[in-house]
């Protein structure tokens, strides 16, 4: 049962805010770069006057986000980019605490996601954020009339950017894209890192049974399937990589890992996690394949990665085991287990990604919004990557809140860089 509040929210229970701003707080101690960059909005205000809607996992490093936007003067509405990535004493303390609009409640069905989603385009934003471009991908198919009021969107995660490109190529992309998944203290920190530790941490905290001796089967070897396959062998797993790519293939083989089709390796795994950012990467003879207690999740960003409608064809039951976890018994006798219905593994079954590696992400985001307000009706029409000295802003600040200092060039280093005339 939700809560609605006179600034028109929609959350589950608005006496968990005390809790919650406990845990956002919390977070903000350990996101340095963010405070920083807060503290300068809250001076030179880059959004007043601007109306902003956020889609993103509402989580307490994405109320420090929030917070970093109003304090810049921006009127934010916040919708969750995920049924079940909401913490909702979290989206409760934004309400209470700060006078926020937030339609967010963890399990909250899908017509309530979408229900959602259109009270984020009624705010009638300047600027979007995205986490999956499900905001734009709405606007442009059924808020036409709205196209035009937007200055620009900022986009996450790389299944977004991917439908971003795609709405480039189409020639709908409207307005400027910033592809924040691209900034190097992004991609090579948070997905790596991040997702690495907090999809192991999710999968533990669901199933409690141990990884180390068991194998487990990543598909998709980009950043995020990096940091998930190295959590994995640093807890002692054996290590089966599945890809399409052949440079990402080899890369995996020479970072010590088995690399096989995925029709090899369902027979092999104990534990299989996806993250490539496509659809049914498991299938229905994969599920087929497996052993009797292999366990299958999803951190990727949306749950179409595997195909849960061909599991359920095989299936002769279903049930819930454990919170967050579904045991299908198939036709052939064998027990798989599926955890947090296919969604994100890590924001369902656990707290997301830790928040020292947010602070750098979500000072991305910050900064890549700032950039669009800054240029608006300057810049073209297409997907954007942050300019590289905002990215190196971005880890000069991380590293000297970390107490880390590193070398300068020289004149004479400087010089040599660019000259050609100079050999050996």
């Amino acid at each position: 049962m939700s809560n609605k509040t006179a600034m028109a929210s929609e959350i589950k229970d608005i006496s968990l805010a005390p809790l919650g701003k406990q845990r956002i707080e919390w977070a903000g101690g350990d996101m340095p770069v963010l405070k920083m960059i807060r503290e300068r909005f809250e001076k030179e205000k880059p959004f007043k006057g601007m109306r902003v809607s956020v889609c993103a996992h509402v989580t307490s490093e994405t109320a420090n986000l929030a917070k970093a936007l109003v304090a810049g003067g921006a009127d934010c509405v916040l919708i969750a980019s995920n049924p079940l990535s909401t913490q909702d004493d979290v989206a409760a303390s934004l309400v209470k605490d700060d006078g926020m609009s937030v339609f967010a409640i963890k399990g909250e069905d899908i017509p309530t996601y979408h229900r959602h989603v259109n009270i984020a385009l009624d705010h009638k934003p300047h600027f979007i954020i995205d986490d999956g471009s499900d905001l734009v991908a709405t606007l442009l198919q059924e808020r036409q009339s709205q196209v035009s009021e937007i200055f620009g969107t900022t986009e996450e995660t790389t299944t977004g950017i991917t439908r971003l490109r795609a709405m480039e190529k189409d020639g709908v992309l409207k307005f400027p894209a910033m592809a924040v998944n691209d900034a190097q203290t992004k991609h090579m920190f948070d997905n790596r890192y991040g997702t690495g530790q907090s999809t192991l941490d999710g999968i533990v905290r669901a199933t409690n049974r141990l990884v180390a001796g068991r194998t487990v089967v990543v598909l998709g070897y980009g950043w995020c399937g990096k940091g998930c396959a190295k959590g994995a062998k640093g807890m002692g797993a054996n290590v089966i990589v599945t890809e399409i790519d052949p440079i990402k293939a080899i890369e995996a083989v020479m970072d010590g890992f088995r690399v096989m089709p995925i029709a090899e390796a369902a027979k092999e795994g104990d534990i299989f996690v996806t993250v490539t950012g496509n659809r049914h990467v498991i299938d229905g003879p994969h599920f087929e394949q497996m052993k009797d207690g292999a366990i299958i999740c999803n951190s990727g960003h949306f749950d179409l990665e595997l195909n849960l409608g061909a599991l359920a064809k095989l299936a002769k039951s279903k049930k819930e085991v454990r919170p967050m976890m579904e045991e299908f018994e198939l036709k052939n006798g064998n027990k798989v287990y599926v955890l947090a219905e296919g969604r994100l593994v890590n924001l369902s079954c656990a707290e997301g990604h830790p928040a020292s590696v947010m602070d750098m992400s979500f000072a991305n985001q910050a900064l890549a919004l700032e950039y669009l307000a800054k240029n608006k009706g300057k810049l073209e029409h297409r997907v954007l990557t942050l300019p590289v000295e905002v990215d190196q802003e971005i880890a000069a600040l991380k590293l000297k809140s970390m107490g880390v200092s590193i070398d300068k060039l020289t004149p004479e280093m400087t010089e040599y860089m660019n000259s050609w005339k100079s050999g050996t």
